[in-house]
């Protein structure tokens, strides 16, 4: 009401509104004198930051999204209800999706795969299972149509194509960009409906050559293929209903832009942890690298015998090292470690992050109780462990290598 009778109080007298509205002058006055409240200030910051997030996702994200960008990246520790609320009372909202049309063709001269799926999204790493599917742009030149390929593991899109035909050249663009772009193993599962396109000689006859094994959903139930369904339903809701392009080509920029910069970088996927597929896939790989790291060393130490209990995969990401015999000593030594960090890279492609360590400085920031304690505990044999832990006052940190060698973070299983 106050807000009101401020806007309007140029145009109306201020006593006749408060009348109209049945409010008190003195209200409206002490109303005016009264500074915001500190939940008020506090609206008024979260506010600009839902604004600046929402033009960074492209005027797509709502609040539930919000809310999980403002945890990670922002640190405000609120309820999702009170960014609604925000979000509601500036104008501020996320996209809304539109009922599909129907666009699949089905050759009724070709034999169909078999689903292999059977509407199991799940897989436990990247290159095992993906799914296509084709949908359509209207521009103003025309339709321009749009085949893509999505991994299942972190619903990234790992191929495309556009042509402004429903030719079998266009799933084959994209099947070949996927190949390229992810070299899989022999033995990956590629779904689709059952669609001309899919069910041609030409598209067959690529899947044999690289060692893909094709499946394919029954007739006329989009659930088959949900997980790409639910991609053309996030592109068109956030993309191509949204505008409008004169010419195809415009059309192309806008998807490719969309695809590369937004979707597979940037945009947080709720099935994926509420993060981007490339930040999601980067994780998965750090994970991967360690364990074959933490695999690499068992081999050169153990020799092929049991390897003993370890004390490093529990405590911190660094090697601590076991006790053995009741004196310590570290798990690897520098030479052991560059072995295994290469072996590790050779595996997965990538070389290995190697982190120099050298020796532990005089005193630190312990105090001199800590020290004395920490320095009495090297002596203690298997007892040594605890007390390092009591002396460092519970803060689980690793222990040093003595001769200030490589360590190349491993053994965090």
């Amino acid at each position: 009401m106050f807000r009101f009778i401020e806007a309007e109080k140029a145009n109306f007298p201020i006593k006749l509104m408060c009348e109209v509205l049945e409010v008190s002058k003195a209200g409206f006055y002490a109303w005016r004198r009264h500074p915001p409240s500190p939940r008020a200030q506090h609206d008024a910051v979260i506010l600009e930051r839902i604004r600046c997030i929402h033009k960074d996702s492209r005027q797509t994200y709502g609040a539930p999204r919000i809310h999980f960008e403002l945890q990670d990246e922002h640190g405000i520790s609120c309820s999702r209800k009170r960014f609604a609320r925000l979000m509601a009372a500036a104008g501020i909202r996320g996209c809304c999706r539109r009922r599909r049309h129907w666009t699949t063709r089905r050759d009724d001269t070709a034999a169909p795969a078999a689903d292999l799926l059977e509407r199991d999204f799940s897989v436990d790493a990247p290159n095992k299972r993906w799914v296509a599917d084709i949908t359509y742009v209207r521009t103003w030149a025309g339709f321009l149509y749009v085949s893509f390929v999505l991994d299942l593991f972190s619903r990234r899109v790992v191929g495309w194509s556009m042509r402004d035909d429903l030719k079998t050249e266009l799933v084959l663009d994209a099947l070949n960009m996927a190949i390229e772009n992810r070299r899989p193993d022999p033995g990956l599962v590629h779904h689709s409906d059952q669609g001309c396109q899919y069910t041609s000689l030409a598209f067959g006859k690529r899947l044999r050559e690289s060692g893909i094994v094709s499946s394919m959903g029954s007739v006329g139930d989009a659930f088959d293929n949900a997980a790409a369904e639910s991609f053309i339903a996030t592109l068109k809701s956030e993309l191509l209903h949204r505008y409008s392009w004169p010419t195809r080509l415009d059309a192309e920029l806008a998807i490719f832009d969309f695809v590369e910069v937004f979707y597979n970088r940037k945009r947080r996927h709720t099935t994926i942890r509420t993060i981007s597929p490339a930040e999601f896939e980067r994780r998965w790989l750090r994970r991967a690298r360690q364990r074959l790291i933490c695999q690499a060393v068992d081999g050169l130490r153990n020799r092929g015998k049991p390897s003993p209990p370890r004390c490093a995969g529990r405590r911190s990401p660094w090697c601590t090292g076991h006790y053995a015999g009741g004196r310590s000593r570290p798990c690897v030594s520098a030479r052991l470690a560059k072995l295994a960090a290469s072996i590790a890279g050779e595996a997965t492609g990538e070389s290995a992050v190697v982190l120099p360590v050298g020796p532990r400085p005089p005193g630190g920031t312990r105090s001199r109780r800590a020290r004395s304690q920490y320095r009495r505990c090297d002596r203690r044999g298997p007892r040594a462990s605890a007390c390092v832990r009591r002396a460092r006052g519970r803060r689980r940190r690793p222990r040093p290598i003595a001769n200030g060698g490589l360590v190349a973070g491993f053994c965090q299983r």
